[in-house]
């Protein structure tokens, strides 16, 4: 599709994947703040973007859009040294003068108050992004203000100092906020007390692995890369702070061993999660760890899967025909969307423009695009600490995530019988996305009692591994009913999932099902035009091997129009059912039915050959346990 405003030329030597280098990132900024800035107040204090509102309100969803575009102005600006060829910097000076004059009042220009989460929260995010635009360009903003201007910023900013976030990343905002204050010699008791329970929490929430939970439950999904890793080092790194950047880098380093893989060949980000709206922010982490040298990737990767995911969006519909970023995925997508996403949410993709840190002569834009590591070699990686299972293959740039560990359900709340399409799938992928809510769901084991299906909601990781090209990972959860009954007492879903090339061992034991019980396993969501091949065979415990499509006329972020392969079975007691799925491209399936000889299923324990190469594989649930021999 068209992008609504001039681009360079491709450079196909310096980059030769993706085409893009550095005029291109610094244009696609530029393109969509002159967008966003023709919908400014007066005063521009608030940038109110066409759409529906947020949960917060318009006033807020104003402010949204001066805090995220004053990001990827600050990113670029920052970048080139203060030099501001389109005098983006007097704009947003105004508006901060304009927008602290009187926070709260019913007027044209005046900014909301900051107020605890459960009141008027929303202003508390979007403060994290004018103090770290404040902090990036101090220079050639703050130091240029005037000093009644700058008291009235930090009266404004203090507010998120002294009231409550929502108990999660939420926490880095005051964080960011007190490290601008420290900055610019502002600080006291008050911004040390919130940069020390940030850190707190930030430790407490440390999973491995180089993730972290987003709160105390279980919720691990991009927020690691554009908050819970970006915010902490980034203010390492600006602050000079060796011994904090060594910490916190160290811990991007990890996480993006895992991260670098959830982008496929044609730079798609994997779709999972809330939030999908920021889209190419998926990369913040990646363009990060090349600016701090806290990466295991080479510079020319970085660019690659950096640049892959700007460019995947814009030539997919992202932008409207002003040059605005939509709400949803590639366009506008109701499905991909949360309650507090407003007109100007998609600028969080503001912080992929972190890249523009890196100075011209620095290696993410000098050296030469390298592969993907999705584009080196087919790759199974499994993350205990979050019960993440990665799947990537080279022959169709496709990742997959087998998930066994994130849930979004905080440990206070009681399971509710509400699906939750970004968290209870048993997986997800660079090239498919879930089905709507009142759909049949997709990746998805349903135990049905009298008629009444369950939902996937808190997941209980059993464990995970990996070996040389196969890997494994396993959990259990509740089967929650909507009607009647929210829980059956002593039901059980035990759930196994074995990854070897494209194809997905997936193994089942339901446990204290009622007798005349129903079980239904289902695979990829499709779209009828699709490239992409979804497939599904049972091997055991199920009616037919065969299954039954189930359309899904809400479709997916990809397709308007889907349909889901179904698998049922009976279950009673406690039985135990398996089956193989793939998910590829190119006009032919692998040949499911034909992939597996040998299937043994005794008791708890579940033996089959591979006929690709004789390998045996070996699933026991008592205790969790995986085993795959080479003959």
């Amino acid at each position: 599709m068209s992008i609504p405003f001039d681009l360079p030329a491709d450079d196909h030597t310096l980059s030769p994947r993706t085409g893009y280098t550095r005029a291109h990132w610094e244009a696609v900024a530029d393109g969509l703040l002159t967008a966003a800035w023709r919908r400014a107040t007066p005063g521009g204090a608030l940038l109110h973007l066409p759409g529906r509102p947020s949960r917060s309100g318009v006033r807020s969803d104003g402010l949204e859009g001066y805090a995220r575009t004053f990001l990827a102005a600050a990113f670029r600006v920052a970048g080139a040294h203060g030099d501001d060829p389109h005098h983006l910097l007097e704009r947003y000076a105004d508006g901060l003068a304009a927008g602290t004059r009187t926070p709260g009042r019913d007027d044209t220009e005046s900014w909301p108050e900051i107020l605890d989460v459960d009141v008027q929260g929303q202003p508390m995010v979007e403060s994290a992004s004018v103090a770290l635009g404040l902090r990036l360009t101090a220079p050639w903003l703050w130091e240029k203000l005037d000093p009644a201007v700058q008291d009235r910023a930090e009266a404004w900013l203090r507010g998120a100092l002294r009231h409550t976030p929502a108990p999660n990343n939420w926490y880095l905002f005051p964080y960011t906020v007190a490290g601008f204050l420290d900055s610019v010699g502002r600080g006291d008791a008050e911004t040390a007390a919130a940069r020390e329970r940030a850190r707190d929490l930030l430790e407490s929430w440390y999973r491995g692995d180089g993730w972290y939970a987003d709160g105390d439950g279980r919720a691990f999904d991009h927020y690691n890369g554009w908050a819970l890793h970006l915010y902490p080092v980034l203010d390492a790194h600006l602050a000079g702070d060796a011994d904090a950047l060594a910490h916190h880098g160290g811990r991007l380093r990890a996480h993006l061993d895992g991260l670098s893989l959830m982008f496929g060949a044609d730079g798609a980000p994997l779709h999972f999660g809330r939030s999908l709206t920021y889209r190419f922010a998926a990369s913040a982490a990646v363009s990060l760890g090349a600016v701090t040298g806290h990466t295991p990737l080479t510079p020319g990767a970085s660019r690659r899967i950096a640049s892959g995911a700007l460019r995947h969006f814009l030539d997919r519909g992202a932008l409207t025909s002003e040059g605005l970023l939509s709400l949803g995925w590639y366009g506008p997508h109701e499905a991909s969307l949360q309650e507090y996403s407003g007109p100007a949410s998609p600028y969080w993709a503001s912080k992929a423009f972190v890249a523009l840190l890196a100075p011209a002569d620095h290696a993410l834009w000098t050296d030469t695009e390298e592969p993907a590591p999705v584009e080196e070699a087919d790759r199974v990686l499994s993350l205990p600490g979050p019960g993440l299972l990665l799947q990537a293959t080279r022959a169709d740039g496709t990742v997959r995530l087998h998930n066994h560990g994130s849930d979004h359900v905080r440990p206070h709340e009681g399971e509710s019988a509400a699906d939750d399409p970004h968290y209870g799938r048993l997986a997800y992928s660079t090239r498919t996305g879930p089905t709507a809510r009142a759909n049949a769901a997709d990746n998805h084991l349903s135990v049905e009692v009298n008629g009444r299906a369950s939902v996937r909601r808190r997941i209980h990781p059993l464990g995970a591994g990996h070996g040389d090209g196969w890997g494994w990972a396993a959990s259990w959860h509740r089967p929650v009913f909507v009607a009647g009954p929210p829980m059956v007492p002593g039901l059980r879903a035990e759930s196994v999932t074995v990854a070897l090339g494209s194809l997905e061992l997936r193994v089942h034991r339901v446990v204290g099902a009622p007798p005349g019980s129903r079980v239904t396993l289902t695979g990829w969501a499709t779209g009828p035009e699709e490239p992409t091949v979804s497939a599904l065979h049972g091997l055991y415990g199920w009616d037919d091997p065969a299954p039954e499509p189930v359309p899904a006329p809400q479709g997916t972020a990809w397709t308007p129009w889907a349909r889901v392969p179904r698998l049922t079975g009976g279950c009673g007691g406690t039985t135990v059912h398996v089956a193989l799925a793939c998910l590829t491209t190119g006009p032919d399936a692998p040949p499911l039915e034909r992939a597996v000889t040998d299937v043994r299923v005794d008791g708890g324990t579940v033996e089959l050959t591979w006929t690709r190469d004789g390998s045996r594989t070996r699933v026991s649930f008592e205790p969790p346990e995986v085993r795959h021999t080479r003959p």
